[in-house]
């Protein structure tokens, strides 16, 4: 089962040549969650040639335009393929009104449903399979984070022990690998857990941008096989990231290595830094957590299954 991040766009404030705005796309097991839509999005997705006009769900962090303004034209476009199912998106209350506002100002054709749900900090999608968090960040506006989560898997199930304590291939076996007991013919009871190994995890994908550093966010990416981070600016201008709550590549890297996280991918670049300047905060972060990935438009990131 397949599970892939795609970074859409990573500049902040303004998009560049070659450098859109910030956002980033999942792909799991054929479905499509995208993160904030700013401006250039649809360009990027489709220079990835991915089925984006299909997408499942998009969860917005904030109400900034740099973050939204690619929104209006996915919405247009995914007009143009037949959609049955809803589109879901996530974001804070103010999301409804600029959803609504351009669906009347600027006279969209959308042929399929639109569900906006305001985010609060917690659960925000449930599937059987994964879910999705929010969580509350500090910035100017109110923003949120998420976490896409799966759900731990069944151990891995073991034929020569199954065979070993007599039990037929076949049904039975199924029953076992679901996590129940059996009974032989012979009366004999034989324990699922006799013949599988213990639950394995699940993968995490985190998302984090504009935000001021504090320490709980670690807690919120806990365990992340990948976070995208903001790393705005380097440790030189750590006095204009506080005022304007964002973070630095040091203080992104901090959350990285106390959150546990597999991978940092750093995002969100101010625009005064050129493309070899960027090296500064590619640095700064891998010198306080090695595993530091500077990221740029339309990389591609697979989360193999554990185990």
């Amino acid at each position: 089962m397949n599970f892939e991040v795609f970074s859409i766009g990573t500049s902040g404030m303004m998009p560049l040549p070659g450098r859109f705005l910030t956002s980033s796309l999942v792909r799991r097991d054929g479905e499509l969650f995208l993160f904030d839509a700013g401006e250039g999005t649809q360009v990027s997705l489709k220079m990835l040639n991915l089925k984006w006009k299909k997408i499942d769900a998009i969860f917005i962090s904030h109400m900034h335009a740099d973050h939204v303004t690619g929104l209006p034209g996915i919405l247009m476009l995914s007009s143009q393929v037949d959609r049955d199912a809803p589109l879901y998106i996530y974001g804070p209350e103010k999301l409804k009104d600029y959803v609504e506002q351009n669906r009347k100002l600027l006279d969209m054709y959308i042929n399929y449903e639109i569900r906006v749900i305001p985010v609060e900090k917690g659960l925000v999608m449930s599937r059987p399979e994964f879910s999705v968090h929010a969580f509350p960040l500090h910035h100017t506006k109110p923003c949120f984070g998420y976490a896409l989560i799966e759900e731990k898997r069944r151990g891995e199930f073991f034929p020569d022990k199954a065979e070993a304590l007599g039990v037929p291939k076949g049904p039975l076996w199924g029953r076992l690998q679901r996590g129940e007991d059996v009974t032989l013919p012979d009366g004999r009871v034989v324990r699922s857990n006799a013949v599988m190994g213990g639950e394995r995890k699940g993968r995490k994908y985190s998302y984090i941008t504009d935000t001021a550093y504090f320490p709980e966010i670690a807690e919120f990416v806990k365990d992340s096989d990948i976070l995208f981070c903001e790393g705005m600016f380097d440790e030189s201008l750590k006095e204009d990231a506080h005022s304007k709550k964002h973070m630095t590549a040091g203080e992104a890297a901090q959350v990285a290595l106390d959150g546990n996280v597999g991978m940092l991918c750093l995002q969100h670049y101010s625009p005064r830094y050129s493309k070899e300047e960027l090296k500064i905060l590619e640095a700064e972060a891998r010198n306080i957590f090695p595993n530091t990935i500077l990221t740029r438009d339309r990389m591609r990131f697979d989360i193999p299954l554990k185990d």
